[in-house]
């Protein structure tokens, strides 16, 4: 354990500078590649909305350009890192707006992982609002720090959702191993101990299985599954992204790792 601590304290120190910029690009790219879909597929998705809901030509193709411009704008503002808590809480409306559109919130898997998405927002805000008060000089205030310090807790419980989707209930060994490994790595990373290993090590884990599971590229565009595996190759992109904030700014005050300093 005190290796691998070593290994993972030498990899912040050489990506230090580089790393929320890797993690903020990682957790918009569901929303950027999201939104030039909308683009692209203009008329399929006007037509789903449409069928869906009943709600005629208008209303459907005014949902798409909302989540169009609402998506691609949000992911540009956060890249420029101008107003980026007004992007997050624009992001925050489109999760929402899907969620009820796509009617995910009946299905619960891809509700866990659009929780787990708005996980990795909520640690964006919590980074933004470091960036705003690190340009004053005085020491910050319990009142000033406690919300950060909740959203980054809200952050770490909402993106373990995202590996509980990925937990497999047969008998096999690697499945089990698997299982296991993974149970604790989230249990890790929700009350805050040993955080920034934990959360590095479910990037490899959930980088690997995402690489392997959702190689939308060698399937032919034409085919259905195609976009299917496009879509949850960069959602995970993104949870991977939420986790690399993690590792970035560490768990926050509410963790036990910041207990520890404590004691």
């Amino acid at each position: 354990m005190g290796t691998a601590e070593d290994l993972a304290d030498q990899f912040l120190r050489v990506t230090k500078q580089y790393l929320p910029h890797v993690a903020c690009l990682c957790l918009i790219s569901t929303f950027l590649e999201d939104g030039i879909r909308m683009w692209f597929q203009w008329s399929e998705q006007r037509d789903y909305i449409d069928s869906t809901w009943s709600c005629g030509y208008l209303l459907a193709s005014s949902f798409v350009l909302l989540s169009l411009l609402g998506q691609l704008t949000g992911c540009i503002l956060v890249l420029s890192r101008n107003f980026v808590q007004y992007a997050c809480f624009g992001l925050f409306g489109i999760i929402a707006l899907q969620t009820v559109a796509y009617s995910i919130l009946w299905d619960l898997k891809f509700l866990m992982r659009n929780l787990a998405l708005g996980g990795g927002l909520l640690l964006l805000l919590a980074e933004s609002r470091s960036e705003g008060k690190s340009m004053f000089a005085g020491v910050p205030t319990m009142r000033e720090s406690s919300p950060r310090q909740y959203m980054q807790l809200g952050g770490r419980v909402l993106l373990v959702l995202m590996f509980m989707t990925l937990l497999h209930f047969d008998a096999s060994f690697f499945s089990i191993l698997q299982n296991i490994v993974g149970t604790a790595q989230m249990i890790l990373v929700a009350i805050g101990f040993k955080t920034k290993l934990a959360a590095l090590t479910l990037v490899v884990w959930l980088f690997a299985i995402n690489v392997y599971f959702n190689a939308f590229w060698t399937i032919p565009v034409y085919k259905p599954i195609h976009n299917f595996l496009k879509y949850d190759f960069f959602q995970t992109m993104s949870v991977i992204g939420g986790l690399l904030l993690v590792v970035a700014l560490g768990p926050g005050g509410v963790s036990m790792d910041e207990k520890k300093t404590e004691w």
